[in-house]
């Protein structure tokens, strides 16, 4: 009987023992859920920033040609895409989208107070492109005329610094609104320098010398009135931009008379070149360009003068920083020779 029992007790432990879960096995509730995997969100496409160049088809090839490579040049150091366009239409700024950021337009006008309403994401830039006033997101550069004034009032200041005696001339042409304004301005110049600026010694002429080109007259005689310059023993002369043929310049440095004008043109006459007074058009867009990629705009910029073709042999360093000085307060507006006299005299005083 004990023997049944204790028989009995040891199947039911065995028995209970195999219906336990071995150690690791899942038990017949447990399920497993596959976790989800990891996917990315999409991303959009970054916008390049854009810039257009606007410039017409029959613009001379080497001229285009500097165009596009300094704005291109701009563009890419920027990190922006550059586009060449010879005109401009609601269209092109349609397809162009919210990447346009940059607008550089050469004349003629588009339609530019039009145009800029339809982009106001981007700033526009009028290069030499007349009646048209600044607005919030366009900049005017040069929408007045070329300079001549200034350049021919800092011309009257190094021609009288040029010439131990202050024989100064002009070389203009007669019935141009321009050229009237360019004499007055180079007088200004020369007195701003040396006052009177009294010759010292005869032949007595009435200095500055002004020559005046009939504007019928063909390019071809156009020397014969250079030969006054020699005639009335004139030191140094200003050449007006539209008279600067080769002819005359090769006949003026044939006198020995020393020139300034806008560019020198022939390499054997820099012996007699004293510096070139230029308008740089592209100067300016280099130096606004940064503000334009910033989103500042609404100025209106003068067409800055440079000195180049600098004659070392004529203008030393003491007198080109004179000069210097003067241009930056033409183009500061900060100059009134009228006003500082006492500047004329201490000038006359350095150079005699």
């Amino acid at each position: 009987m004990r023997t049944r029992l204790l028989f009995g007790l040891l199947l039911c432990l065995v028995m209970a023992s195999c219906a336990l879960p071995r150690r690791g096995a899942p038990t017949p509730f447990a399920t497993e859920t596959p976790l989800p995997k990891a996917t990315s969100l999409p991303t959009a496409t970054p916008i390049i920033p854009l810039t257009i160049l606007v410039i017409p088809a029959d613009l001379p090839q080497e001229e285009s040609t500097l165009y596009q490579k300094t704005v291109y040049d701009l563009a890419y150091a920027a990190g922006m895409r550059f586009q060449v366009l010879n005109t401009l239409t609601p269209l092109d700024l349609e397809l162009a989208g919210p990447a346009l950021k940059v607008v550089i337009v050469f004349p003629p006008d588009p339609g530019l107070a039009d145009l800029i309403r339809q982009a106001p994401q981007a700033q526009f830039l009028a290069v030499g492109i007349p009646n048209l006033a600044p607005a919030a997101n366009l900049t005017v550069l040069g929408a007045a005329n070329r300079p001549v004034e200034q350049q021919a009032f800092l011309a009257g200041y190094i021609t009288a610094m040029l010439s131990p005696d202050y024989r100064t001339g002009i070389l203009t042409l007669g019935d141009d609104p321009q050229g009237l304004a360019a004499e007055t301005a180079f007088l200004n110049g020369r007195k701003f320098y040396c006052g009177l600026c009294l010759a010292s010694f005869p032949p007595w002429y009435d200095y500055p010398l002004h020559i005046q080109v009939p504007p019928e007259t063909d390019e071809d005689h156009y020397p014969a009135y250079v030969r006054a310059f020699r005639n009335y023993q004139v030191e140094a002369v200003y050449v007006y931009p539209p008279l600067a043929t080769p002819d005359v310049l090769t006949l003026l440095a044939e006198y020995k008379i020393k020139i300034v004008g806008e560019s020198l043109t022939l390499e054997e006459i820099r012996d007699q070149w004293v510096v070139s007074i230029q308008p740089d058009l592209l100067a300016a867009v280099r130096q606004v360009f940064p503000e334009l990629v910033a989103g500042q705009g609404g100025r209106e910029i003068a067409i800055p003068l440079f000195l180049n073709d600098i004659n070392e042999d004529l203008l030393s360093e003491g007198k080109l920083r004179l000069v210097r000085q003067v241009l930056e307060d033409l183009q500061m507006q900060r100059l009134h020779w009228h006003r500082r006299p006492s500047l004329r005299r201490l000038l006359c005083v350095l150079f005699p």
